[in-house]
């Protein structure tokens, strides 16, 4: 007999001395898993106790037909297990590291039967057992991923079906999902200057903040300044407060990069159009990240809804607009609430140069931003060109 099919026919006598102990095996690796992965303990008992071991058994007994040469077993279990994990939450690398465990004990009990002699074998099976994990967590991975971005792509769907009014109810019973009574409706934007990239990631960081809260019930709908949050409307605007306004030392305390969010409550499915666009307005106009229900920007908001006398009132800014610096200052000035020496500090210029450019804006305008009425009418004019052109129309598509 050559050398390899002496190594083959030890390994196979070998692996043979596991057929008896699946059973215990399989008990082995959930009681490891249980020790050595976080979060372990709090999965549903008939998950632990009875499908993972089941998976764990159907793994092992397709390990020993491998090393017999007969046909592997039917690794779409694995694939089917990994979309119902990603459908459940369960994350991926938790969902990995069971494999990885379960190999392990695998390869310890073959060590711990290994006779004399049988060292050629038991690297023989040990090569096979790599290349049989390797198969595993690259198929467990593909289902993993498609199951969720089946399941994101679901989500996205109704979102959009609800913004826009456009049959949730035919949407979510297209994607076996089920509509809440009410919704609280977020939109959440990045502060001026902010790349797509930057916004979509302040979005994230909103979805991974508030997933908790919604128990699987979140949904999202992604735009470029950033997107819109729909929530169960039981959830306490409190907690999501709690949960979107940075702390003091937190990575976004202080800083500009973290999102202006409206918010607004629809009563009923059929009231998201309507709380979509009031959260969506609530966003342009407020201008400190945070979040912002209607009365915290009631006035901008009014000012910002009128149509009639807004280009009128817009046109104030265009010999503005086209000076750098004078616009900007103006707007410092009103929300340092006309303190000149602060509006010098935030703009990093002397306050003589702030005095010198507000006296340009009157000069131009005609309107002393100084003044009780100029403050009005640049404040709104201000506001007007913070919310143009936006709308949620657009969002999704």
């Amino acid at each position: 007999m050559s050398q390899p099919d002496a190594a083959r026919e030890g390994a196979i006598r070998l692996a043979a001395r596991l057929k008896p102990r699946v059973n215990t095996l399989a008990r082995a690796i959930v009681e490891r898993q249980r020790a050595e992965i976080p979060g372990f303990d709090v999965l549903p008992e008939e998950m632990r106790d009875v499908e993972i071991a089941a998976t764990a058994r159907h793994a092992i007994r397709g390990f020993l037909r491998h090393v017999q040469g007969l046909p592997d077993i039917d690794i779409g279990v694995f694939r089917e297990r990994a979309a119902e994990r990603a459908e459940e939450g369960l994350p991926l690398v938790q969902l990995l590291r069971g494999y990885h465990v379960g190999a392990e004990v695998v390869l310890d009990t073959l060590s711990e039967l290994a006779r004399p002699g049988e060292h050629a074998a038991l690297q023989s099976l040990t090569r096979m057992q790599l290349r049989a994990l390797r198969a595993v967590v690259e198929n467990v991975t593909e289902a993993y991923l498609t199951g969720l971005a089946d399941q994101q792509g679901a989500a996205r769907e109704l979102a959009r079906a609800l913004i826009r009014g456009d049959r949730p109810a035919e949407a979510a019973a297209r994607h076996g999902l089920s509509l809440e009574a009410g919704y609280l409706v977020l939109s959440v934007r990045a502060p001026e200057p902010q790349t797509p990239v930057a916004a979509r990631r302040l979005l994230r960081w909103a979805r991974a903040r508030l997933a908790p809260l919604a128990e699987g019930r979140l949904l999202v709908l992604p735009e470029d300044r950033g997107g819109y949050v729909l929530l169960p409307s039981r959830i306490a605007l409190d907690a999501v407060a709690e949960q979107l306004v940075p702390r003091p030392g937190s990575a976004l305390s202080g800083d500009a990069t973290a999102p202006i969010v409206g918010t607004a409550t629809a009563d009923s499915p059929g009231g998201v159009p309507a709380a979509a666009e009031q959260a969506h307005r609530i966003a342009a106009v407020a201008q400190a990240p945070g979040l912002h229900r209607l009365r915290d920007v009631l006035l901008e908001y009014h000012v910002a809804a009128a149509t009639d006398s807004a280009p009128e009132l817009g046109a104030l800014l265009e010999p503005l607009i086209r000076r750098p610096g004078l616009a900007a200052t103006v707007a410092a000035f009103l929300d340092c609430d006309f303190d000149r020496r602060r509006t010098a500090h935030v703009l990093d210029v002397h306050p003589n140069t702030v005095d010198n450019r507000l006296t340009r804006v009157t000069e131009l305008t005609g309107i002393d931003p100084r003044t009780a009425r100029g403050v009005q009418l640049l404040g709104a004019a201000l506001t007007l060109h913070r919310v143009a052109p936006a709308g949620p129309a657009q969002a999704g598509s």
